[in-house]
């Protein structure tokens, strides 16, 4: 093969590699700006080490002139670390760097003196290069860049083991590369092994750091209906009207003011809970979210009355899973009723956990459910987070004038 061919043979995949995460970067609608410029950044200089080496090369083999190859090794020692503090920060954009930029700019300062001085490297007039005793400053500051690279995707994404083996392999190829270039069968390759390794796990890592974005967008999302979810449970009015009730019990029943005003602070605490918990909570704590509400509700509307049958209680649910459906049962059905009823259960099946709840209210059509303007939140957000966390079911079983029942089932161990 002759040496356009093997040059080009080499230059394709490259290319291709780079044009491949630039099109994937621009359009990836899951980074965000500074980590997309990054990115870019990193690209651009994946093409500045295949134009470095292909000069490098070619001042090595063809044309004599040691200045000039002494400019092009300088340019190339000082991309490389460069390339590895870019993706540091993009693993933490929001952390100071100031060492690693030291490093860099160090290491930038020690090759700038090849201009002048061997004490780094040299090109004599027989075009040799000579290894100064600084010779491997770019190797160790390398080195340190990468450990710190390993040491920042493992605290940022510790959570995620099945991936940490990850920026290992990035380094494990970054090394072997290196060692590679050394042996004299690849020192005379046109594009170096550690050029090739660097474009190959830009792409690679970059196709890892997407899956993290996309993760940190779905949390994100998360977090977001979490809050709206904690904001449809906490009602202005009921806020108010539970204000009000204290206020009035505090002149003719201290030691009930007193008691509401602790059930009070249980339901929005539970409530503002709910928006850091991205766990399951044991059943009872739910529970006792619930009764707390209850409490005050009842309180304000003694025709309601509220029964427990709690038969199954070593489980865990959603947080906010089983309160917002007995607030829903509350405010949209006992109410109107002279005596309203609305019951609490749980029982364990063979494999279920299996949670109702019960009231003798007005009823509605199940099947136009998303048709009633948000008046029925609670139970669509229920049924949503039952289904993502638990793999769960909520089933409504109601009619118009003859109450609802809300079942939900958890998948459970058979026993």
């Amino acid at each position: 093969m002759t040496q356009p061919n093997f040059i080009l043979l080499l230059l394709v995949p490259l290319a291709l590699q780079i044009i491949v995460l630039i099109f994937s970067v621009t359009v990836d609608p899951y980074i965000q700006p500074l980590r997309r410029k990054l990115l870019l950044l990193i690209a651009a200089l994946d093409v500045s080490l295949i134009v470095i080496d292909l000069l490098a090369f070619s001042l090595k083999i063809e044309i004599v002139s040691p200045m000039a190859r002494t400019i092009v090794d300088i340019c190339g020692y000082s991309v490389r670390p460069l390339i590895i503090l870019l993706f540091s920060i993009i693993i933490c954009p929001s952390q100071q760097f100031r060492v690693s930029w030291a490093l860099v700019a160090l290491n930038i300062a020690v090759h700038l003196t090849a201009l002048f001085s061997p004490v780094c490297f040299t090109i004599t007039e027989a075009n040799e290069y000579v290894r100064g005793p600084l010779g491997y400053c770019c190797h160790v500051v390398s080195a340190v860049l990468l450990g710190y690279f390993v040491y920042l995707t493992r605290r940022e994404y510790r959570k995620r083991r099945g991936e940490a083996w990850v920026p290992f392999v990035i380094v494990l190829l970054v090394t072997v590369s290196v060692v590679l270039d050394s042996l004299k069968n690849f020192d005379r390759l046109p594009i170096t092994l550690l050029t090739i390794a660097i474009v190959s796990t830009s792409v690679f890592c970059y196709i890892w750091l997407h899956l993290q974005f996309v993760r940190e967008h779905e949390q994100a999302l998360m977090s977001e209906q979490r809050i709206q979810i904690m904001m449809s449970q906490i009602q202005p009015h009921f806020l108010y009207n539970t204000l009000s009730t204290i206020q009035a019990l505090c002149h003719v029943d201290a030691e009930k003011a007193a008691d509401i005003t602790e059930k009070f602070a249980l339901y929005l605490r539970s409530n503002l809970d709910s928006l850091s918990q991205t766990d399951l909570i044991p059943i009872e704590k739910e529970l006792e979210h619930t009764k707390a509400y209850t409490d005050i509700e009842i309180t304000r509307f003694p025709n309601i009355r509220m029964e427990y049958e709690i038969e199954d209680r070593d489980f865990s649910v959603p947080p906010l899973s089983v309160q917002p459906l007995v607030e829903n049962a509350i405010r949209h059905g006992v109410r109107i009723r002279r005596e309203g009823l609305v019951q609490v259960s749980t029982r364990r099946e063979a494999k279920a956990h299996v949670i109702t709840v019960r009231d003798n209210g007005r009823g509605f059509d199940p099947a136009k459910l998303e048709e009633l303007d948000g008046s029925h939140l609670g139970i669509r957000n229920v049924r949503e987070r039952v289904e993502s966390m638990c793999g769960g079911t909520l089933q409504i079983d109601s009619a118009e004038g003859e109450g609802t029942v809300v079942t939900i089932r958890l998948p459970a161990k058979e026993l």
